[in-house]
């Protein structure tokens, strides 16, 4: 079992790791000693409210699992290590995630946010923040100028997407560290990524969020999120919330998400080159396609710089079809191996629309002027035989050729 720390994730002590270890060497043994008690390989599940002590405020490191627990403790551990971070928390969805990294806030307090990001995000900043008196200015964070024009001399958090929900794009994490002063927390949303395509704390971040429901676990099995930080005073406020408000996940979802993340990098590789495919089949359909958005095609505007930043482009990307908001409802239902469903991560191919599902929440006039329209598609691409899914999404094409859109004479 994992060396007990009073519940909190402190830095992984494991005897199997080396400072050197690779991506799939961690992901598999951080945090991940067999049990020093029975010799147990995999970590077992915890399934336990609270533990025996000894005496009174004598125990072995763990009194209640809202606190901490075991198995939550191995998977804090191995998200941090595979995030290049010291610290981890984890939490029960990547929502309470998210709201977990803003407990560094306070009244009176500005924050910076990516424009172009999860609905979810947004109604969280602006109808939940704002009632405590946290205002949220949103800007285009892949332009750098725009950002430190945004910042204000209360702006305590500057939150990037990176790449954005749904459009894919890329902002410079370096250059936007650049920008951080004192008492300016940079958080990055490492979600669409994950930490085998973008370690945000290498390049200047200071918290990285996760919904770890989507490639992290993998399996569309788990919801949960996690807070990863190399910063001891920011983790000591995160975990404080984390025990104060007990948004925290059991031991059977730490334990599923422990168990996929070991394959995570094997995954990643495999959902990029099909993402890539699929990415390169959408562009040459020009009869049905209008644009794609996936940094791995040279078209995307931010490829340079996914390039220099990422370790790969990951397996989301988005695409306008031809015929509006009418044919893109009708292909999203008519496919066969891509799911209908929000999320994404997951080995099976998902689709959706984003502004009618993912983003509903976020105002008609703010999609619109954001290019979050009706003819949008987002695709999660999964793990299946990618000539499979090029098919599916062409039978699709052909059941809702009727509704497209004729191509304009040159």
């Amino acid at each position: 079992m994992p060396t007990p720390t009073a519940g909190h994730s402190a830095p992984d002590t494991s005897t199997r790791r080396r400072a050197g270890d690779g991506f799939a060497t961690r992901a598999i043994r951080a945090g991940q000693d067999p049990c020093a008690a029975t010799g147990s390989t995999i970590v077992p599940i915890y399934q336990t409210a609270t533990f025996t002590q000894d005496a009174v405020g004598v125990d072995h490191g763990f009194d209640y699992s809202r606190t901490g627990n075991p198995t939550r403790l191995a998977l804090e551990r191995q998200l941090a290590d595979l995030e290049g971070a010291r610290f981890g928390a984890a939490f029960a969805s990547g929502m309470a995630a998210i709201f977990g990294a803003c407990a560094i806030l306070r009244a009176g307090d500005h924050v910076v946010a990516t424009s172009d990001l999860y609905g979810g995000t947004y109604r969280l900043f602006v109808d939940e923040l704002s009632r405590f008196g946290i205002e949220t200015t949103f800007a285009d964070t892949t332009d750098v100028e725009a950002v430190r024009a945004a910042l204000r001399p209360t702006t305590k958090l500057l939150w990037v997407e990176t790449p954005t929900n749904p459009l894919l794009r890329i902002a410079d994490l370096r250059a936007l560290a650049a920008l951080k002063r004192p008492g300016l927390v940079l958080a990055v949303d490492n979600t669409f990524c994950s930490p085998y395509c973008q370690r945000p704390i290498e390049l200047g971040a200071d918290l990285v969020v996760h919904s770890t429901t989507k490639y992290i676990n993998g399996h569309s099995d788990v919801v949960g999120g996690a807070v990863l930080t190399d910063d001891a005073a920011l983790f000591e406020r995160i975990a404080f919330h984390q025990n104060a408000v007990g948004a925290v996940p059991g031991p059977q979802d730490c334990y599923l998400t422990l168990r996929g993340a070991k394959t995570l990098g094997v995954r990643m590789r495999q959902h990029e080159q099909n993402a890539q495919a699929l990415a390169e089949w959408l562009e040459a359909q020009a009869d049905d396609v209008a644009e794609v958005f996936y940094p791995g095609l040279a078209s995307h505007p931010d490829h340079e710089l996914a390039k220099r930043q990422q370790r790969g482009f990951g397996g989301v990307l988005s695409f306008r079809i031809r015929g509006g908001a009418e044919r893109a409802a009708a292909l999203a239902s008519t496919t066969r191996l891509f799911n209908l469903a929000v999320s994404l991560g997951g080995v099976e191919s998902l689709i959706c629309v984003p502004a009618l599902m993912t983003h509903k929440t976020v105002p008609a006039e703010r999609k619109v002027e954001l290019g979050i329209t009706d003819d949008l598609l987002r695709v999660s691409v999964g793990l299946e035989d990618v000539e499979d899914l090029i098919s599916d999404l062409g039978e699709a094409f052909a059941r809702t050729a009727s509704l497209a859109e004729p191509l304009a004479l040159a």
